[in-house]
């Protein structure tokens, strides 16, 4: 299976989708203990949520799970907050802490997911990124994510519907992440700028507002979308019938928001 799928468009945006894969090697699924083949740490579904949103998005979806190797985290695998709990660039447990490896990879084992996976999705985010700049003179990465609302190991109490991740502010222009966060208010819906997520490295690494690529995460809360937050997993399409006319607003106002940010 190709690491990456991709579909070119003609908007300013570009959709990444780093965790909605749910493919893993023989080799590797074989080398997961029986919670970590639940793969319950997927961004369930949220390619399905963002379809078809904004017509002409540009689309970098990787198609293998985060427990192969997380494509948004940084090859270096440096912390992306450090002093809290979190999972790394190949994950070694789950987001309640728990292992899910029978035998852990080797270095020399993460070394060659990082060629075969996580590489060529960075490569292919990278060039779509290269190739919408040309075209409009800017290009606005949002990147697309999930959780489970209740998460002890990771943060306190109950997550907001809506996380919306700028690095403080460091990540888009200013008028980008007020666009975002507006619609997300006018809902009436929990809410919350740079909280507990605050962007990924993805997010950290391509936002570049004073080079004309700007990024900004949105972390949704699964409660939104999904019919309960444990196995299997299912899409509710009630709550998904809810909830996507703001995401589609969202993205519709970055498009539109492209002209001025060219000016």
């Amino acid at each position: 299976m190709t690491p990456v799928e991709i579909h070119e468009g003609d908007s300013p945006v570009i959709l990444g989708l780093p965790h909605t894969g749910t493919f893993l090697p023989d080799a590797i699924f074989a080398r997961l203990n029986p919670r970590g083949q639940e793969l319950a740490d997927t961004d369930w579904h949220i390619h399905r949520l963002y379809d078809e949103l904004l017509p002409g998005a540009t689309t970098v979806r990787a198609t293998f799970h985060r427990y192969v190797i997380d494509a948004n985290r940084g090859p270096d695998d440096a912390s992306l907050y450090p002093g809290q709990n979190t999972t790394g660039l190949v994950p070694l447990t789950d987001f309640d802490g728990a292992p899910i490896w029978t035998e852990e990879p080797t270095a020399e084992e993460i070394a060659e997911r990082k060629a075969r996976f996580h590489a060529p999705y960075h490569a292919a985010l990278e060039a779509q990124i290269e190739r919408v700049k040309a075209r409009h003179g800017v290009a606005i990465l949002y990147d697309c994510h999930s959780i489970r609302s209740h998460i002890p190991f990771l943060f306190e109490g109950t997550l907001p519907d809506f996380n919306i991740g700028t690095n403080m502010g460091a990540t888009c222009d200013p008028r980008i992440e007020a666009a975002t966060l507006d619609a997300c208010a006018a809902t009436g819906r929990t809410h919350v700028l740079n909280g507990r997520f605050k962007g990924g490295w993805t997010t950290r690494h391509y936002g570049q507002p004073g080079q004309g690529v700007h990024a900004i995460q949105m972390e949704l809360a699964q409660s939104t979308h999904l019919a309960t937050e444990t196995a299997p997993f299912a899409y509710d399409e009630a709550k998904a019938a809810a909830l996507r006319p703001t995401l589609g607003k969202i993205l519709n106002d970055l498009a539109a928001l492209a002209a001025e940010l060219k000016a």
